[in-house]
């Protein structure tokens, strides 16, 4: 005999669900407007036809944005970014979670104090510029990688991580001879593949995402990321005169869909790496939000 739900219950259920649905749907039907659009003619789009579903079913969008040079270099830009960016993050953050998790070491109470005021406190843009420049990274994509390399939240949750880690597996390696270097790379981080595999995901989306810095502090075009150039695509209305006139004849009407088709291509890598990851995902999170 199951269980009676009380009127209130079920109310709260069905507005909950509600809610979540239509909150889901917000997010899910521009990616499908988006879809529609860069699977139908540059006609139709220009017309109006398109909402959910392709009308005039054309591949030509993807055709031109697979002979842009443009595109591609800017895909490998964001590509490069990407996989140095979240390597540099993760060395970064593990180096300096793990000294802070361990309780025989002194002063971590006041480097930990420093961390988290850069979260209430961040730095203004200018001082930032200025900085950037003094060290020579104005033009440089070491500008997009070396001010971002640790994350304060990212940091609390992976030294969170690193806590719960026992100590006496921490002293038995040092009894054995092995220095903090080799227990934080033959250890720790084994140990931690939960909390390495969602900082991977939190740093990796930040990155391919990320088109701020590259405004701020990039001026040569061939070194923009692709959202920049998406960014560029979608202000002026502007196509590459890297691909075939037979082919740029066929957007004289509308390049909207040649906009649609970069956008498909930008967030799909990015939406494959969640289901790699995600049996540890949710396990890191949660097990680095605890504290004994």
């Amino acid at each position: 005999m199951g269980l009676k739900v009380s009127k209130s219950r079920k109310i709260f259920n069905v507005f909950n669900y509600s809610f979540v649905g239509i909150l889901s749907l917000t997010m899910v039907l521009p990616i499908i407007h988006i879809l529609a659009k860069s699977f139908s003619s540059s006609s139709a789009v220009a017309e109006g036809k398109v909402i959910f579903w392709p009308v005039e079913f054309d591949l030509i969008n993807y055709q031109y944005v697979f002979q842009d040079a443009s595109i591609w270099r800017a895909f490998g830009i964001t590509v490069l970014i990407t996989v140095v960016g979240t390597l540099i993050n993760l060395i970064a953050t593990a180096s300096l979670a793990y000294p802070l998790s361990r309780p025989e070491y002194k002063g971590r109470r006041i480097i930990l104090l420093g961390v988290i005021f850069t979260m209430i406190f961040s730095a203004p843009l200018i001082p930032t510029y200025l900085v950037i420049k003094q060290l020579g990274m104005i033009d440089s994509l070491w500008a997009l990688l070396i001010p971002n390399a640790i994350s304060a939240f990212n940091f609390i949750v992976m030294r969170s991580f690193f806590q719960q880690i026992p100590a006496s597996l921490i002293d038995a390696a040092r009894i054995d001879g092995c220095n903090e270097l080799g227990i934080l790379t033959r250890i720790v981080l084994p140990y931690s593949k939960p909390v390495m595999a969602t900082m991977t995901i939190f740093y990796g989306v930040y990155h391919w995402n990320s088109y701020q810095n590259a405004l701020y502090f990039l001026n040569d075009p061939r070194l923009y990321p692709l959202q920049v150039k998406l960014r560029e695509m979608i202000q002026s209305d502007d196509l590459s005169i890297d691909v075939e006139t037979t082919i740029s004849t066929e957007f004289m009407n509308s390049t909207e869909g040649i906009q649609m088709a970069t956008i498909i291509i930008a967030i799909v890598p990015i939406l494959l790496l969640y289901p790699l990851l995600q049996k540890h995902f949710v396990k890191g999170v949660m097990l680095g939000s605890l504290k004994e």
